[in-house]
């Protein structure tokens, strides 16, 4: 995005920039995990049920550091109960649930291209709807160098390819999870005022735990019992502590510092951390392919976020 700032405050500006950056390219090295996880666990535990004990650890893990100042905030939360059920269901039970359900059906690199090819373009248009956020040059150029760069990936370089491609159902979840995540990140920037970080995030994810329970329940009663490993709960507990209490304080940090179409922008950057874990845990090999589609997701991400300064005032 483009904006206009006197040179007073540009250095400051700036610094909530960088620092905005750093957040979001942490939570989405962290979240590119997830994808991973979705593909790898599906022969371990059923997909809601992996959701459901990822956000009770998670709701487990804020708890102490939400509990001191709950009591305090709570009126906040009793005067906005229907903006906390939308966050919790979009942001807590619905998107990452999708992912799960996703990973049943498509590969891991579907999920993360897809799920962050359509996630930023759905938010910019909801930001532009309902927060007024506009959308200037440098940013379409730089969500198209995003986008150009994950299709790119997407179909192997073959134009034939990319024309041909087909959702399949896996697909067509994580696409619903792309636009859940997209209302998450509008709605996070609507949130109200006298409420912390950690006890935002202690609600819509305890509420999204309530949530998922019913569903938790029913596939149980008709899938096999889940067998209880050290690896899988290694498993839940990287995903209630990393890629949600670490990732989401990171992305909500973000969102402040940076707005919720802005920030979306980085979502780009998860299939690229996928395909360097893939690397690394898979012994994928990494080609000039995955390189070029980098530079380009990080170009873009570079020409959305230039400032532009002008000439102080007299």
């Amino acid at each position: 995005m483009s904006e206009t700032h006197s040179a007073s405050t540009l250095p400051a500006y700036r610094s909530q920039l960088y620092m905005g950056a750093a957040l979001a390219v942490i939570a989405t090295l962290i979240w590119s995990g997830n994808f991973i996880i979705a593909r790898g666990v599906i022969h371990d535990i059923p997909p809601v049920s992996l959701a459901f004990f990822r956000w009770l650890t998670a709701s487990v893990l804020m708890l102490p550091l939400a509990w001191k100042q709950l009591r305090a905030e709570w009126p906040v939360v009793i005067k906005n109960p229907v903006y906390f059920l939308w966050t919790a269901l979009t942001g807590v039970a619905l998107f990452n649930t999708f992912v799960y359900i996703a990973g049943h059906y498509s590969p891991a690199i579907n999920l993360a291209l897809i799920g962050t090819t359509s996630s930023p373009i759905l938010a910019i248009l909801l930001a532009r709807i309902f927060l007024k956020e506009k959308i200037t040059g440098l940013r379409i150029a730089g969500l198209t160098l995003c986008i150009t760069g994950i299709l790119y990936l997407l179909s192997a370089g073959s134009f034939h390819k990319l024309i041909t491609f087909q959702f399949g159902r896996g697909d067509a979840w994580i696409l619903a999870g792309a636009l859940a995540f997209a209302i998450y990140n509008i709605l996070v920037r609507k949130k109200p005022s006298g409420i912390s970080a950690q006890n935002f995030l202690f609600i819509i994810f305890s509420t999204g735990t309530l949530m998922l329970l019913p569903f938790t329940l029913a596939e149980q009663a008709d899938s096999p019992a889940i067998e209880w490993t050290w690896p899988l709960a290694g498993v839940i507990l990287y995903l209630g502590l990393g890629t949600s209490v670490i990732a989401f304080l990171c992305w909500n940090a973000a969102i402040v510092r940076l707005g919720a179409a802005r920030t979306a922008l980085f979502g780009n950057l998860i299939p690229i951390f996928s395909s360097l874990e893939a690397l690394w845990l898979l012994m994928e090999k990494i080609t000039l392919l995955h390189l070029v589609s980098g530079m380009l997701v990080v170009g873009g991400l570079i020409i959305a976020n230039i400032t532009r300064r002008v000439a102080p005032d007299g």
